[in-house]
């Protein structure tokens, strides 16, 4: 646990990021090494969603070719 001077109990250092947290406690580092934490998770997202979309239109596609 790091410690915070201004505080009574010393702060929980939390290993991943959670949405809505209170980022006053967290150093510039921190701030940094998170978003490209999040940048990376964002990139796998699209990644996994032009995967699907591309699966998608290759199964209209296939069964549009039985449709006159």
């Amino acid at each position: 646990m790091a410690l915070d001077p201004f505080a009574d109990d010393p702060r929980r250092v939390v290993s991943g990021h959670e949405i809505g947290q209170d980022l006053s406690m967290l150093s510039i580092d921190e701030l940094d090494e998170r978003v490209e934490v999040l940048e990376r998770e964002i990139s796998r997202l699209k990644e996994a969603r032009a995967k699907k979309e591309s699966s998608l239109a290759a199964a209209s596609a296939f069964f549009r070719l039985g449709q006159a």
